[in-house]
């Protein structure tokens, strides 16, 4: 009797390396060049390839996207006692930098439209929270926030934009770059992200100036002198040049991984669309999404525990939308700005495995699950 193939796991994201092998080349390189450190040649090429792909005048390679939030805030002068904006939909990363800096953060509800920072929370908040230093507006799982709006609010009130990409590498707003339509845009390279780098993050800006500040605060802010002379903080930041080596290769296969994430989405609605109960996340006309994730909303008896557990139970991996910031036990004290929309989305919504090494049968073992609930 033969025994039974286990079917394989399927991850929510993980990482996927080119065909090509072109991570391997440049990681190659850096090993028999003996530059195994955080610079280097692909350190630099890294920075100017991805301010290139996304049409930015300066980028900074970091350690994480948490890092490059953190510098953001430097950069923009936000300092201990200073108030700093946040969508409260989002995971905490986004957040966690703003109490690293001493600062007060204050979370913003979404819309239905776009799932992020609604710009009427926002000039509710501007209205209690005057002399706001900062906002933080995210790009939820690849889609884009109402940015014409929220720029126009932020610029008449003159505030700092931090546009948190982290998830929305690829994604465009009108024809434009998420990331770079604010002062200061960041990008996540973890390993569940549409590319990676193992561990790492990018800061861009049009400001070129600040970006070149952002580098000497990554590398332990030395100053220029023979010995090890320090007149600002710093902090060890700095990506290595192995990790760069892997973001080189993997962003020359980001249009491929976009357009798989495009197919992944448009599966799933072409399937489970039929299903009364669930609706897809939205895409609005100003917007070319990337679908990091695909998540929907069940609005009927089945929840979204019972999907995740019926799926869990045949090894497959999906999860919860983020919990709002303002409902998290460390940041709960915090004030809250808007209504009940993050925390609706959060009850009701659930992301589906978004991996770009699925298969139509895999898409298909995924959808039947979901359809036998009902």
């Amino acid at each position: 009797m033969k025994p039974v193939k286990q079917k394989e796991r399927i991850y929510l994201a993980s990482p996927h390396m080119s065909e090509e092998g072109y991570e391997q080349h440049y990681v190659r390189e850096a090993f028999e060049t003996n530059w195994i450190a955080p610079l280097g040649e692909n350190v630099d090429q890294f920075e100017t390839e991805l301010a290139d792909k996304v049409g930015v005048k300066a980028a900074a390679a970091l350690s994480s996207g948490t890092a490059a939030i953190h510098l953001a805030l430097i950069a923009a002068g936000v300092g201990k006692g200073d108030v700093v904006f946040c969508q409260s939909l989002t995971f905490s990363a986004s957040a966690n930098p703003i109490i690293y800096q001493g600062a007060i953060p204050v979370f913003i509800d979404s819309d239905y439209e776009t799932w992020n920072m609604s710009p009427k929370a926002l000039e509710a908040a501007i209205e209690k929270y005057p002399n706001v230093k900062a906002v933080i507006v995210v790009h939820l799982y690849g889609l884009t926030a109402d940015m014409d709006e929220i720029m126009a609010i932020c610029k008449e009130n003159q505030i700092t934009v931090i546009e948190d990409a982290a998830e929305s590498l690829g994604t465009t707003y009108k024809g434009q770059q998420t990331g770079t339509i604010g002062d200061y845009g960041i990008y996540s390279f973890n390993g569940n992200k549409i590319i990676t780098t193992s561990g790492g993050g990018m800061l861009v800006s049009h400001n070129e100036e600040r970006i070149d500040k952002v580098r000497f605060w990554a590398t332990q802010s030395r100053d220029q002198a023979l010995h090890y002379e320090h007149s600002e903080l710093g902090f060890n930041y700095r990506m290595s040049n192995v990790a760069a080596g892997i973001g080189r290769g993997q962003l020359k296969v980001l249009d491929q991984r976009v357009q798989k994430k495009r197919y992944i989405y448009e599966f799933y609605k072409s399937v489970l669309a039929g299903l009364s109960d669930i609706e897809f996340m939205p895409e609005q006309e100003w917007s070319y999404s990337n679908y990091w994730l695909s998540a929907i909303l069940l609005k009927g008896d089945i929840r979204p525990l019972d999907v995740i557990q019926a799926l869990s139970n045949e090894d497959i991996e999906s999860r919860p939308l983020w919990k709002p910031m303002h409902l998290q036990p460390y940041f709960q004290h915090y004030d809250y700005i808007g209504s009940n929309v993050s925390e609706k989305l959060f009850e009701n919504g659930l992301c589906l495995p978004s991996d770009t090494k699925m298969t139509d049968q895999d898409l298909e073992r995924v959808c039947s699950i979901i359809k036998g609930l009902y």
